[in-house]
């Protein structure tokens, strides 16, 4: 009997993957699930990404764990899960002679459309991404962006569910990553697709995504929508002006009384116990040092790439945060 899809699955999940190549260890023991809209799939180069790609594709097996597609095992089921994904591979190795249209019609053709249908969805795939004039150029004359173009027209040809983009906007100048970027939001918005950006490009994922998905060491290190991977971190930001020797006096009188200081050019973050505005406050105001900035600490997504961001779950979602400190209080009238 053949699987069916499962249309109330999420579009993917991943549990204690587990995947070697010899020696190398690409995944170690990842699990995450991709949820809908734009989701970007971050991590250094070598972090796993594209092997976890391959992995949703059904093109390699876990040595350990599992994955689901669209509520289907891609090992088992790849035909199935194939026709209702789509695929843009990093690499740009594409057919020189052959013309764009006929290429994107013959994908859309393997993904199961029959001739004349793909043949009309070659079309509109190649309108879509903006191509609709070079249609009928062969490969070999377009430029990069026109070729990444040509892939992502091929990837969205047969209507698919889920998308998967590994480095879309590899080798492409600003303005052709502008319009990239500004096609793959659309297509996860007008056309209702499900995507996984594969990047190493933070600012690429927090201009389009919904949520993130942070790979480090083979491992999810943080995932979730972005807002709450960013949230409130640890302490408060201190910014201070005035005399640099009153300025020590403070922060000096701030250790002391059990806060810690770390520096960031003229910005300190500071942590402490659960008293720890007060400690800054009154510290500040006793040496005559001037606050410039004085608030709770918003962490940013690459705090959390780098590793020094809220600490993911069990789950691979990061947890609550705490509340923030109170507003400060005004200052006392002087006579």
């Amino acid at each position: 009997m053949t699987p069916s899809l499962t249309t109330d699955a999420p579009p993917a999940r991943a549990t204690g993957v587990v995947k070697r190549w010899g020696r190398t260890i690409a995944l170690d023991g990842a699990s995450l699930t991709v949820g809908h809209g734009v989701t970007g799939l971050l991590g250094a180069n070598g972090a796993g990404k594209t092997t976890l790609l391959g992995m949703l594709l059904g093109l390699h097996e876990p040595d350990k764990g599992s994955v689901e597609v669209l509520g289907l095992d891609p090992a088992t089921a790849g035909p199935q899960v194939r026709a209702r994904v789509g695929y843009a591979p990093e690499h740009h190795r594409l057919p020189d002679d052959l013309r764009a249209v006929d290429f994107v019609r013959h994908i859309a053709e393997v993904h199961g459309l029959p001739h004349r249908e793909a043949t009309g969805r070659a079309s509109d795939a190649l309108w879509a991404v903006g191509l609709g004039e070079e249609r009928f150029r062969p490969l070999g004359t377009m430029s990069t962006g026109q070729r990444q173009r040509v892939k992502l027209a091929q990837a969205i040809a047969h209507d698919p569910v889920l998308l998967l983009l590994d480095e879309p906007t590899d080798g492409l100048d600003p303005v052709q990553r502008d319009v990239m970027l500004g096609l793959i939001r659309r297509v996860g918005t007008e056309f209702g697709i499900d995507v996984v950006l594969s990047s190493h490009l933070l600012e690429e994922v927090e201009r389009i995504c919904d949520s993130a998905i942070i790979l480090r060491d083979g491992a999810v290190a943080a995932a979730g929508p972005l807002d709450a991977l960013r949230g409130h971190g640890e302490g408060l930001v201190l910014e201070l002006e005035g005399e640099p020797s009153v300025v020590e006096d403070a922060l000096r009188l701030i250790k002391e009384r059990g806060a810690e200081i770390r520096d960031d050019a003229a910005r300190h973050f500071v942590t402490g116990g659960d008293d720890l505005y007060e400690v800054v406050r009154d510290s500040v105001a006793e040496t005559g040092a001037g606050i410039r900035r004085l608030q709770p600490r918003r962490v940013s997504l690459e705090d959390v790439f780098l590793g020094i961001g809220p600490v993911p779950t069990d789950s691979g979602t990061v947890p609550p945060s705490p509340p923030p400190p109170p507003p400060p209080s005004p200052p006392a009238a002087t006579a």
